[in-house]
């Protein structure tokens, strides 16, 4: 991961997250904490266990927003699951387990991507000559039939009577300066089509030691078919599949696998759903049997997966939950000592909603604005109407279900409904929104309880 200070890491999300300052140096705390982990001795590195953290908070205030914006801010591998999703193990249902699963899936992924665009070049060099030899082949050379098993690849000849090495630089020319970029190939394309198989049991496939979906693509006849594609497309596709040949993918595996161990994060939204009201009499199958199956995960231990064995002792868990009818105490108590970190976010309000509206990089305001000049239409917020806008918003929260900053989108929508659907046929080119066209807009549903329960 990227070595980020934690004043930094609170900067960089102060830029599309208002306020939840604590949140924010809660979570910059236990990144830094990860680097400094890595600079201790060996020995030493083992026995830091990350220190895992609990967000809570009504809806809308930035709980999911702060993990999402992590994820793309560090080099971190993260995954985000609903632990409302998961089940006891003995049902069916998803396992706690194939969260780690994902999260090294993910991984995989992200660094073969990395490594096909780092050989990028060099594919491209190779896919290029590969298709001078097939528009070019040497004079001398006769058509052999492809042995069994072996893919034929047969393009169109540009000029077989001549296959002189000056010729052939005359046709790398043309083919870099897009003079061939019309012309027409014949390519010859693996095709492979793996049938879709569902497995409802309730041991994962990657702990039956066996890869289904590799073990079907050996067993499954590979298919060509021969397109006839233009040359920039053919080059494009022999450099995809060069560059797919060129990465090492145990060496990839390998590092996904390191970097999930060492530095992965987890976040468990809803975790508050997995708490048992009062007294069942039934199996809380979805309640307190998955926060027992949760208990190891977070504490570390092993997981089988496709790739091998993932030990989850460093990997760092953010939980988050509303905790509207209980509380984080009402979590069984092994569980409740792996999260020491419990982080309470503020209720937003006219203020904190003012400056959602105008200050973040991807403030709302600024969103609408670009969408409509689009359509040539040249669309601008007065600051009473900002205001106003902002204090409907916190008067209806608090008349009906608190939804934070997520009752914006809605107040937005309704707002410039008639803008956005005439956009493209309004004659006025510029649209000037204040505190008078707010409350015409929005006042009959604000007014109306019962109506801005179902609208708003």
């Amino acid at each position: 991961m990227q070595d980020l200070k934690p004043i930094e890491i609170v900067q960089a999300l102060d830029r599309f997250i208002i306020g939840q300052h604590k949140a924010k140096r809660s979570v910059a705390i236990a990144l830094r904490n990860r680097w400094r982990r890595r600079q201790v001795t060996e020995a030493l590195r083992e026995e830091i266990a990350p220190k895992n953290i609990i967000l809570i908070g009504p809806t809308g205030v930035g709980k999911t927003e702060i993990s999402r914006r992590l994820s793309r801010m560090t080099d971190s591998p993260f995954h985000k699951v609903e632990a409302s999703k998961f089940t006891e193990v003995g049902y069916v249902g998803r396992d706690v387990e194939s969260m780690v699963r994902d999260l090294v899936d993910l991984t995989v992924n992200d660094v073969r991507q990395r490594e096909q665009e780092a050989v990028k070049d060099k594919a491209g060099q190779i896919a290029e000559e590969r298709l001078l030899d097939l528009l070019l082949p040497k004079s001398d050379q006769r058509p052999v039939r492809p042995a069994d098993g072996q893919r034929e690849t047969a393009l169109e000849v540009v000029h077989p009577e001549d296959a002189s090495a000056s010729t052939r630089e005359k046709l790398r020319r043309m083919l870099r300066d897009g003079k061939l970029d019309n012309r027409y190939v014949d390519l010859d394309v693996a095709e492979r089509s793996t049938p879709v198989v569902e497995v409802f049991s309730n041991v994962g496939m990657e702990e039956l030691g066996i890869n289904f979906k590799d073990m079907l693509n050996g067993i499954m006849p590979k298919n060509t078919k021969r397109r006839k594609i233009k040359v920039p497309e053919a080059l494009q596709t022999i450099a995809q599949e060069e560059a797919q040949n060129l990465v090492d993918m145990d060496k990839v595996v390998r590092t996904a696998v390191t970097k999930v161990e060492q530095s992965g994060i987890i976040f468990l939204d809803e975790i508050d759903k997995i708490v048992a009201k009062g007294e069942g009499h039934g199996p809380e199958v979805s309640r307190e049997g998955v926060q027992r199956d949760l208990l190891p995960i977070v504490e570390g231990s092993t997981v089988s997966t496709k790739y091998g064995p993932v030990r989850t002792d460093h990997i760092l868990f953010i939980a988050s939950g509303a905790f509207h009818a209980i509380k984080p105490s009402d979590l069984i108590p092994e569980l409740q000592g792996r999260f020491p970190i419990r982080v309470e976010l503020d209720s937003l309000g006219r203020d904190e909603f003012v400056r959602i509206l105008t200050e973040p990089d991807n403030a709302l305001v600024l969103q609408y604005i670009a969408l409509l000049k689009t359509d040539g239409v040249d669309l601008s917020f007065e600051e009473e109407a900002i205001g106003r806008l902002a204090a409907i918003a916190e008067e209806v929260n608090q008349r009906t279900e608190n939804i934070g900053a997520r009752r914006l989108h809605t107040l937005m929508e309704c707002l410039l409904e008639d803008v956005l659907f005439e956009a493209p046929d309004v004659k006025v080119p510029k649209i000037v929104v204040n505190a008078a066209y707010v409350d015409e807009k929005l006042k009959k549903i604000k007014d109306d309880e019962d109506l801005s329960r179902y609208i708003l």
